[in-house]
């Protein structure tokens, strides 16, 4: 999943408030649609996506499709960005890395 996938599905209105309904519970496309003044095959798309940036996850259960928000991956994605452009944490990540491969290298 790349940054730019995450950021261009953020980037919607429609999409982070299907994320916030998701945060809660596993909904099928017609539990968002009845919550949204758009359609079922819109809110697919939008949940497509989601998909795509790795966002959310889908599982068939007999006739419906649940999808459900991948917390792991929205907070890692997001915390990696931050940590990336945060001018505080650059130094503290490369001390992070230098205290990893010392242990790696004071124990093989």
């Amino acid at each position: 999943m790349s940054l730019d996938r995450i950021f261009e599905a953020l980037a919607s209105g429609p999409r982070r408030q299907i994320l916030a309904y998701l945060s809660e519970a596993e909904l099928t496309t017609s539990d968002l649609s009845a919550r949204f003044a758009m359609s079922t095959p819109a809110v697919s798309r939008h949940l497509s996506v989601l998909e795509q940036a790795g966002l959310v996850t889908s599982e068939r259960r007999g006739q419906y499709v649940y999808y459900r928000l991948e917390r792991d991956a929205l907070v890692n994605s997001l915390a990696g960005y931050a940590f990336e452009v945060c001018p505080t944490a650059r130094p503290l990540k490369r001390e992070s890395r230098a205290l990893a491969r010392a242990r790696q290298g004071g124990t093989t």
